[in-house]
C-alpha cells in the first residue's frame, strides 16, 4: 500500500487488470490529479509471472489467480467449468498466454451499427497503434514506440512450424500477420514479450511510472460496493489487511475488475436488476436490468496427441525433467530457451463452412498434452490443439450468489444453449483434425488419445465436445456498451443513469471479438483514457467558450 494515499483522489480505478494499468498511467500524466487504483490482489513479483512457461503452473496453483467455477452447465452435460482470472498486478495479463490478437475489422464496425459512434474499425486502430511497439517495425497497421512489446518468440519451438505446414498441406494459406490485412490462415502467433520475458500491462504501464507522486497503487484492495450520493459514484468501499476502508474521488470511479467482477461490483452497489438486488436484500439504487447479462466466451475443445518419442516436446518424463533443467538454466542465463515459450505458439483462423462470411473458427496448437484444459497431470510427451468457436451466440450471466461481497459470484455462461453453436464447433474439430492427420504432423508417428479418437460420426463428435468442451477464458459482455433497455454503458462508457462512474474492461464488449480478448481491452483503455480526459476538459471548454462569447 502506498504510504501517501490521499483520503480523496481526482480518479479511482477498481482493478489492477489491462484497462486498470492503461488508465492508471494515461490518467497520471497530468500532475495536477490525484490518480488511485486498487487491486485485489498482490504485486506481480512471482517469477512464474515473469517467466513465460510459468502459465502452465500458473493455471493449476491459483497463485495470482481468483480460480472461479461457474454453476454447473447444461450444455456440457452438467459439468462445471473452470474460470482462471488474473488477481495481481496486471491481472489476465500476468496468467495468460501472452498472445498478441486485435480480432477482425467487422468485429468493431458491429459495435459501431449498433449505435456505438467512436468504435469502428477505423477510429480504435489509432489506439491500437498508440499502444504498441512491434519489434518487426511500424506499417499501416502496426507502430513503434507505444508501451507493450509485440515480438515475435525468441525461442520458438520446431512443432510451430510443423503445424503450420501440416495447415498448408490441409489447403489453408499461411498468415504472416494475424493483424494485418486479413485474419485467415494458419502461422505463428505474435507474443506480449520483451527480452525473454513476460510483458504484462503491468510491465508496460505501471512499471514505467510508479514513481509518479500522483499515482496510488494499492494492492490487496478488495473492492466491496461503489459509494453513491443520490446517483452520484463518489468514492469506493473496500477491504485491506482485514479491515474495511474507503476511498474518495472528486472526479470520477471507474470499474476495470473484468467480466466478471465488474457487474457484481455493481450489483453489490445496488445497481443492476432490482429484482435480483431485492432476493439478496440490497437496496435498489438504479434499477439496470442488463447488469451482469449479455456473458458469452469463446467456447473451446482440445484435442490430445500422445507421441512419447518426441521428447523435445513438453512432458512429465525422466527426459522431460532433464529438458526444464536446462530449459530453467537457460532462461536464468540469457533469458532464452525452452521457457520462453507461450506453449501456443501456433495457430489459426479458419472457416467452418465455405458460406461463412469471414472465420469463425480459431485454432491453438500446444507444445504438451493439454488434458482437461491443462488442469490435469499427464506423464509422456505428445501435442495439443485447440479449436474454439469465435462468435457464439449462446449468452450467458453472472449474477450474485449472495450479499457477501468477499463471495464469488454465480458464472453461467450458458454454453453451447445455441444448436448453430454446437453445428459449427463439430465442424471445427473436423477441420482441427483433418490438419493434425496431415503429412507434416502425421509423419510423427503420434496417437490420437482415445477419449477423442472414437468419435468419428457427427453424433460421436458432438457427444466428445459436450464431455470434454470448456472456455479459453474470454469472457465478455456483462456491462454491455450501447443505448438499448438492456445495455449498461454509454458509448463514452458511462453507466447508464449514474452519474461519475464509469466501466473500462472487457464486460462492455457489446459482441465478442474474434480473437485473444487481451489486446482489445488494452485499445479499450487507451481509448477510455482519452474519453476521461475529454470530460475534464468539457467544463473548461465551456466557460471558456462562454467568456468569449461575453467578450465578442
Amino acid at each position: 500500500m502506498t504510504a501517501s494515499l490521499p483520503a480523496t483522489v481526482d480518479y479511482l480505478i477498481v482493478g489492477g487488470g489491462s484497462a486498470g494499468c492503461v488508465l492508471a498511467a494515461r490518467l497520471s500524466e497530468d500532475p495536477s490529479v490525484q490518480v488511485a487504483l486498487l487491486e485485489a490482489g498482490p504485486p506481480d513479483s512471482s517469477v512464474l509471472i515473469h517467466c513465460p512457461a510459468g502459465l502452465a503452473l500458473l493455471a493449476r496453483n491459483g497463485q495470482a489467480n481468483w480460480g472461479f467455477q461457474t454453476v454447473p452447465q447444461v450444455g456440457l452435460n452438467g459439468r462445471r467449468g473452470y474460470q482462471p482470472r488474473g488477481k495481481v498486478l496486471g491481472g489476465s495479463s500476468s496468467v495468460n498466454a501472452m498472445i498478441y490478437l486485435r480480432g477482425q475489422r467487422a468485429d468493431y464496425d458491429r459495435w459501431a451499427a449498433e449505435g456505438n459512434a467512436g468504435w469502428g474499425w477505423n477510429d480504435v486502430l489509432p489506439y491500437f497503434r498508440r499502444a504498441e511497439h512491434n519489434e518487426r517495425g511500424a506499417d499501416a497497421f502496426h507502430a513503434t514506440g507505444g508501451p507493450l512489446n509485440v515480438m515475435d518468440l525468441r525461442s520458438p519451438h520446431r512443432f510451430g512450424s510443423v503445424f503450420v505446414e501440416a495447415g498448408k498441406q490441409a489447403g489453408y494459406l499461411e498468415n504472416r500477420d494475424f493483424n494485418g490485412i486479413s485474419q485467415e490462415g494458419v502461422g505463428l502467433y505474435q507474443v506480449t514479450h520483451k527480452n525473454g520475458e513476460r510483458f504484462s500491462a503491468a510491465k508496460a504501464y505501471l512499471v514505467p511510472n510508479r514513481q509518479r507522486p500522483n499515482l496510488h497503487v494499492v494492492t490487496g484492495a478488495h473492492a466491496t460496493r461503489v459509494l453513491l450520493q443520490a446517483r452520484r459514484a463518489v468514492g469506493v468501499a473496500y477491504r485491506l489487511d482485514g479491515k474495511d476502508r474507503e476511498l474518495r474521488a472528486r472526479r470520477e470511479v471507474i470499474l476495470s475488475a473484468g467480466a466478471l467482477l465488474s457487474p457484481q461490483l455493481l450489483m453489490l452497489s445496488g445497481i443492476g436488476p432490482a429484482q435480483e438486488l431485492q432476493r439478496h436484500g440490497i437496496p435498489v439504487v438504479h434499477d439496470l436490468p442488463g447488469v451482469g447479462r449479455n456473458l458469452h466466451d469463446h467456447v473451446d475443445v482440445v484435442q490430445v496427441v500422445d507421441a512419447p518419442h518426441l521428447t523435445d516436446l513438453f512432458g512429465l518424463s525422466p527426459r522431460g525433467l532433464v529438458n526444464a533443467f536446462k530449459g530453467i538454466l537457460e532462461w536464468r542465463r540469457h533469458r532464452r530457451g525452452l521457457l520462453t515459450t507461450n506453449f501456443a505458439e501456433a495457430g489459426g483462423f479458419i472457416r467452418s463452412s465455405p458460406d461463412q462470411p469471414a472465420p469463425d473458427l480459431q485454432l491453438h496448437f500446444v507444445i504438451g498434452k493439454l488434458v482437461d484444459h491443462g488442469r490435469k497431470t499427464v506423464f509422456g510427451h505428445g501435442y495439443s490443439c485447440h479449436v474454439c468457436l469465435l462468435q457464439p451466440k449462446s449468452r450467458g450471466s453472472v449474477t450474485l450468489a449472495s450479499a457477501d461481497p468477499l463471495a464469488a459470484p454465480l458464472i453461467d455462461p450458458n454454453f453451447l444453449a445455441e444448436p448453430d453453436d454446437v453445428r459449427r464447433l463439430v465442424r471445427g474439430f473436423q477441420a482441427m483434425r483433418h490438419i493434425l492427420q496431415q503429412p507434416a504432423l502425421a509423419g510423427m508417428r503420434g496417437r490420437e488419445l482415445a477419449a477423442s479418437a472414437g468419435a468419428r460420426d457427427e453424433a460421436a463428435i458432438e457427444a466428445f465436445i459436450r464431455g470434454h468442451a470448456d472456455t479459453i477464458y474470454h469472457p465478455v459482455g456483462t456491462c454491455r456498451m450501447g443505448s438499448g433497455p438492456n445495455d449498461v454503458v454509454d458509448a463514452q462508457l458511462r453507466v447508464h443513469g449514474i452519474e461519475g462512474l464509469r466501466v473500462v474492461d472487457a464486460s462492455v464488449m457489446p459482441t465478442i471479438i474474434s480473437g485473444n480478448t487481451n489486446a482489445p481491452v488494452i485499445m479499450i483503455g487507451e481509448k477510455a483514457a482519452d474519453l476521461v480526459k475529454a470530460s475534464a476538459r468539457a467544463p473548461r471548454d465551456a466557460v471558456h467558450a462562454s467568456a468569449e462569447a461575453v467578450a465578442a
